[in-house]
């Protein structure tokens, strides 16, 4: 938009504060290469587009504001003469993408001096060369070392999201190995034991129906019942009643694995009818090991479904097939984050998910998402810790009007009211020396406003701590924010 020319007096803009100590021939330039306008209520420029201009308020009211989630948010409103906006940072030249980093609009008549960009770059690099160089280098500095320690921090999740993946794999992977150990040794004793079966004097029928009663034995171990601990010490007893009662030794040792494959005295009863007397011991040993190694079959497949379920939650979260930009369910996301940290949220602290299973999936970039999830997630086990190591954490799930809502909830001491404020600030953090960055939140906050058009705030008293992330229902990539996004993170 663009607004009537007027007059300008080097007079007037020398009591702007921005310029009350350049020399009069500074001001003649700025006067003779810029312009006054008066713009008529409505909008001056929109975010997103060439920042051809930079804005110096003489009178007037302005109001600044920021896309989100379709909307405009409005950040500032003033009257304050000589405040100033626009093409800020022209100086930098075409090492930054020149736009606006906002919206500006006025609701009075208002008029502006305005200089074009390239000349406000030209007379700041002619008037002030070494205040340009400390710009620059405090820009690209920041910048720089925002962007290493960003990665520090992405290693460090990642050695630390390792760690606890590989401490994860152990357990099943340790399982696993031990029962194939185990199931070797008891197959080897089959083995040996059908040897025996076939030298015995037993007859064709007989060993027909103790192969029959194997597999219905088979069959039975896939069908056992959990029973408390209770329920299961009565059935052993019976069960090594039995036993010691048909003459069959050690039955105190064989009885727990006949109760953990779910037999109980009627099935021994129904053994025992049919096969002959003589071989009734053979038959018990024989069905022993037939458990036990049903039994090992299903600790290792147990083992190894677990392996397999933390691979495709680690591929989840990393999401290394997935498109960059999709439609995703939410809840897979959480719990493919709270496995992974896992290990880093320890036995001491509740996880407790508060999930609205009838939410509709939403358009997101998954595996940033999931660096959200994993810096609010480690920042609330950070203070559970801090606060004795034990409490709850609890994720939530909900409609909030028309977006989505995701709330972590801590039990830990809370954010001081005085810090508030700053807990989004680059580099701010509460964590001792060495360990944090400062970054989890604004890198999280960028991800979730600019690249999703979403919010992240956060509530807190002791004792209950609430980040919450709203992401719109609805929403296409816009590629200025997205690549702000890229640019900040």
């Amino acid at each position: 938009m663009s607004g009537r020319i007027m007059p300008c007096s080097p007079r007037e803009i020398s009591s702007l504060f921005l310029f009350e100590k350049l020399s009069p021939e500074q001001l003649g330039r700025l006067c003779s290469e810029g312009r006054v306008e008066l713009f008529e209520p409505g909008p001056v420029y929109t975010e997103g587009d060439p920042a051809t201009c930079f804005f110096v308020m003489i009178e007037g009211t302005v109001v600044m504001s920021r896309r989100v989630a379709g909307d405009d948010v409005e950040v500032t409103r003033t009257d304050q003469r000589g405040v100033y906006a626009g093409a800020m940072q022209a100086y930098l030249g075409d090492r930054v993408r020149q736009v606006y980093t906002n919206s500006m609009r006025v609701t009075v008549p208002t008029r502006f001096f305005v200089l074009p960009a390239d000349i406000f770059a030209e007379v700041m690099t002619d008037w002030f060369p070494m205040a340009v160089h400390l710009l620059e280098g405090l820009f690209f500095g920041s910048k720089n070392t925002q962007a290493a320690i960003g990665q520090r921090e992405r290693l460090l999740a990642l050695g630390s999201l390792s760690a606890g993946l590989t401490h994860e794999l152990n357990n099943p992977a340790a399982a696993a190995v031990r029962a194939t150990a185990t199931l070797r040794e008891r197959v080897a004793k089959m083995r040996r034991k059908l040897a025996f079966i076939a030298e015995g004097p037993f007859s064709r029928e007989a060993l027909a129906s103790l192969m029959e009663v194997q597999e219905r034995t088979a069959e039975r171990v896939a069908k056992a019942p959990a029973l408390s601990p209770l329920e299961a010490a009565d059935r052993e007893d019976l069960l090594t009643g039995w036993l010691d009662d048909h003459g069959i030794d050690n039955g105190w040792q064989l009885a727990p694995t006949f109760v953990q494959a779910g037999l109980d005295v009627d099935w021994l009863a129904q053994v025992a009818a049919a096969v002959d007397e003589e071989i009734l011991p053979g038959a018990v040993g024989w069905l022993n090991y037939t458990i036990e190694t049903e039994l090992l079959m299903n600790e290792i497949e147990d083992s190894t479904a677990r392996i397999s379920h933390l691979v495709d939650a680690a591929k989840q979260y990393s999401q290394l097939d997935r498109a960059p930009y999709r439609v995703v369910d939410v809840h897979e996301l959480l719990d493919s984050t709270l496995l992974m940290l896992s290990g880093k949220i320890g036995a001491d602290i509740e996880v407790v998910k508060e999930y609205d299973r009838a939410l509709p999936p939403v358009p997101a970039y998954p595996a940033e998402l999931n660096q959200v999830w994993t810096n609010l997630i480690d920042n609330a086990v950070s203070a559970i810790n801090s606060a004795g190591g034990a409490g709850t954490l609890t994720v939530r799930t909900a409609l909030d009007r028309e977006r989505l809502l995701v709330e972590f909830r801590d039990t830990g001491p809370g954010v001081p009211p005085e810090i508030k404020d700053r807990i989004f600030d680059p580099f701010f953090t509460t964590k001792p020396v060495g360990e944090g960055t400062g970054l989890g939140l604004d890198i999280s906050r960028r991800i979730v406003v600019n690249k999703h058009h979403g919010t992240l705030h956060v509530q807190s008293v002791p004792g209950d701590t609430r980040f919450q992330v709203l992401l719109p229902l609805a929403a296409e990539p816009s590629e200025s924010s997205e690549e702000r996004a890229e640019e900040a993170v």
